[in-house]
């Protein structure tokens, strides 16, 4: 259906009159005229009267225009959700749980005005693509991954160094533990299933394990976070890592006991040094979006500096 016969034909029913409603929208009568016959040839009746006093609906007509008018709400809505400067800020994010879903939400509480999407694309290849063609606004990622740089039109800052703990069951040889360096975990199992090679975190879990002799597993299926969390319990040779902000409850400074539920799960910091994951947010440089600038400052003002003494980190990582 033509939208500028509907326009027209709301006009009208407005006005009252033809004339009225061809000044309105800056045209002439015969062309309104003309919108308005092309509408009632598509729906087949007639929509108005013509009478001494200007144009009068009919019962199709009074039927027909809160419809008429409800199309071009839709078509207001769908034209504004995506110009430039008034549709949502869409983010990536690559899980539900985890630091980015946690400095959005903390975003959405301190900005409400701001309209957000927030979206998971999962491979960063596929957030970087989406981020060219104006898919999407921002992505948070490890950045980068080795031997694949960052097309020259993203930019990328660093936002979190997220420190990584030892999560174990109650019966696990570490579960007592204050804290554990990282040397003490070689020779424990450590399982991360669904680690999905070629991505930033596989990338990031391989070097950790080689740069200290760790067993990490990434056998069987993920089927999520409480899945892993039932069988970590209940498995008293497994631990997994856990990223300090993934679990809701976790209280600054991560003391062993801080996180716990039911089924005795015990945190543990893991020190000397402390491995942290590196989460920035990459956007394109010619993002026009005011929502985006807002997001950056937002970042700015919460996170800390980087690479602190007595952490860990790829050497690929960004730097800034």
């Amino acid at each position: 259906m033509d939208l500028d016969t509907v326009r027209t034909f709301v006009a009208v029913a407005d006005a009252g009159q033809f004339q009225e409603a061809a000044a309105e929208l800056a045209v002439t009568q015969q062309a309104v005229s003309k919108r308005v016959a092309v509408l009632e040839r598509t729906l087949g009746v007639r929509l108005f009267t013509r009478t001494p006093r200007g144009a009068e609906l009919t019962i199709d007509g009074q039927a027909f225009l809160p419809h008429a008018r409800e199309l071009l709400r839709v078509s207001e809505r769908a034209v504004a959700s995506v110009r430039t400067g008034r549709r949502p800020l869409r983010v990536d994010i690559i899980a539900s749980r985890g630091a980015g879903s946690g400095l959005m939400r903390g975003f959405h509480r301190t900005h409400p005005e701001v309209d957000l999407d927030v979206v998971m694309l999962f491979e960063i290849d596929t957030a970087v693509a989406a981020i060219r063609s104006g898919a999407i606004d921002a992505s948070f990622r490890a950045v980068s991954v080795p031997g694949r740089p960052l097309p020259e039109d993203i930019e990328s800052i660093r936002v979190l160094d997220e420190p990584l703990h030892l999560l174990t069951g109650p019966a696990h040889a570490l579960a007592g533990a204050p804290s554990v360096t990282v040397a003490e975990l070689a020779g424990h199992r450590i399982w991360m299933p669904g680690i999905v090679p070629g991505t930033e975190w596989a990338a990031y879990y391989d070097d950790l394990a080689a740069e200290f002799g760790l067993t990490i597993e990434a056998t069987g299926p993920n089927f999520g976070s409480d899945a892993l969390l039932d069988t970590v319990a209940d498995t008293p040779a497994l631990a997994t890592f856990m990223g300090e902000r993934t679990l809701p409850g976790l209280s600054p400074g991560g003391a062993p006991g801080t996180w716990r539920d039911e089924r005795g799960l015990r945190l543990i910091p893991v020190t000397d040094p402390t491995p942290v994951y590196p989460h920035s947010l990459l956007w394109h440089r010619d993002n026009p979006n005011p929502a985006l600038a807002t997001l950056l400052a937002h970042l700015a003002a919460q996170t800390a500096g980087h690479d602190a003494a007595g952490t860990w980190t790829p050497g690929w990582v960004l730097r800034r």
